[in-house]
């Protein structure tokens, strides 16, 4: 530093300038090189890259997210090595009850005060978009698996979202197609009483009538429903030929069961169950399931690769993994990988790579995340087995058909997202 009371031209004076100047060549080299440091350090915020999970742990969707999600997502933590950029992968659970309330709440806590990065699964469509918002306006990453509504990706997407498994538009496409292709042109609902089963009767209602098909009612039940009674009489009394579920979980089970009890199924009315998982087949039983069509993102029993993971999982829970379940664990290593490669945790440079990145996995082959946030990939349509087809635990599946992700999920020229091109065409 010179002082303003030394002289220049005194050896003091000389000798302060030379040391000052001295010190600012050193200043601008540290500065010039601030750049390429910083370049190569990781920024990985607080130093952990901490994800959340908020599942329905206790609920209708407990079986089909829960546990197995979480277990799935503490899988792909430990295969890919507990740490990323150097720094330690936390997860944290919390059980929504089903409430878009908690929901919301829970993720602005963890995105305000536990440093949450992003938030890799949300059960439930009303808990989603809730915590879609907050994601939204905190600018933070938040994927889905477990929620249904094609909204997420249509008029309420966002920059930094990801539907990952399903949607109710593919399982639509799928499902409903197929069912009136052969022969099931008259259709009656019955629906959960929320956004994913409101969109989803929506959706199979647009494909039935394009296909030549027509909807004759609709029953609208709450989420929870223990008694399906004063529903199937309605349904029944319809005489629709294809009884649609617009709902999932325990609800689906439930409402099948009591079809069987009721005798739907023997007076020549058939159930199209428009989300179906695994886990609800085996609650089911084979005796009552078989026959059905449904749709899947994946099937554990479909090649070497998913039968190895698959079974990896089964050791842990004693039971098969289902499309959510088998997303979650692929959507948490697509994430990690992104870090890695972005070399930080910023949300922004996280999802640019994230879109820029295919996924190949047991999950998905070509996968692809769009501008719209929808991971494109192949969907499954399977016929359930006859008890006397299967031949060991959890055998229930036979392939009908695999939809190429182009054609399965809504093309982007149907898209109102305002993050997509007007110009697109698929």
């Amino acid at each position: 530093m010179v002082y303003a009371n030394t002289p220049r031209n005194s050896p003091q004076g000389r000798s302060t300038l030379t040391q000052f100047f001295a010190t600012s060549a050193v200043a601008a080299a540290l500065a010039a090189m601030a750049p390429a440091a910083l370049a190569q350090a990781p920024a990985i915020s607080d130093d952990v890259v901490r994800l959340g999970l908020i599942l329905d742990m206790s609920g209708v969707y407990a079986d089909v997210t829960g546990k197995g999600s979480a277990t799935a997502a503490e899988m792909a933590i430990a295969d890919f090595g507990g740490t990323v950029l150097g720094k330690k992968v936390d997860l944290l659970v919390v059980d929504h009850q089903n409430k878009a309330d908690i929901a919301a709440a829970k993720a602005r806590e963890w995105y305000d005060t536990k440093q949450v990065d992003a938030i890799m699964d949300v059960a439930g469509s009303a808990p989603a978009l809730a915590v879609l918002e907050v994601a939204r306006d905190k600018k933070k990453i938040v994927v889905f698996s477990g929620p249904g509504t094609e909204r997420i990706t249509n008029d309420l997407c966002s920059p930094y979202s990801v539907h990952y498994t399903y949607d109710t538009w593919s399982l639509a496409n799928t499902t409903a197609r197929a069912t009136v292709e052969k022969g099931g042109k008259s259709w009656y609902f019955l629906t959960a009483d929320y956004a994913f089963g409101h969109t989803l009767q929506a959706s199979a209602t647009e494909v039935v009538k394009a296909n030549g098909g027509t909807v004759l009612g609709a029953a609208r039940h709450p989420l929870g429903s223990s008694d399906f009674a004063s529903y199937l009489l309605q349904a029944q009394a319809s005489k629709a030929q294809i009884i649609g579920l617009a709902n999932a979980g325990g609800d689906t089970v439930n409402a099948i069961k009591a079809a069987n009890e009721f005798g739907l199924t023997k007076g020549g009315q058939k159930m199209a169950g428009l989300l179906l998982y695994i886990n609800d087949i085996h609650a089911i039983g084979l005796e009552a399931a078989a026959g059905l069509t449904l749709t899947e993102g994946f099937y554990w029993d479909m090649n070497d690769q998913t039968r190895a993971w698959s079974q990896r999982y089964y050791d842990k829970l004693k039971k098969m993994p289902n499309m959510s379940q088998a997303g979650t664990y692929s959507s948490v290593m697509h994430y990690l990988k992104a870090v890695q490669a972005a070399g930080t945790d910023e949300p922004t440079a996280v999802m640019k790579q994230m879109k820029s990145m295919p996924i190949n996995d047991f999950f998905a082959t070509n996968g692809r995340i769009r501008e719209d946030g929808r991971m494109v990939h192949d969907m499954y349509l399977f016929e359930v087995k006859q008890p006397s087809e299967s031949k060991r635990p959890w055998d229930y599946y036979k392939l009908v058909a695999t939809l190429p992700g182009d054609q399965a999920f809504m093309p982007l020229s149907k898209s109102t997202c305002p993050l997509v091109k007007k110009t697109a065409s698929n």
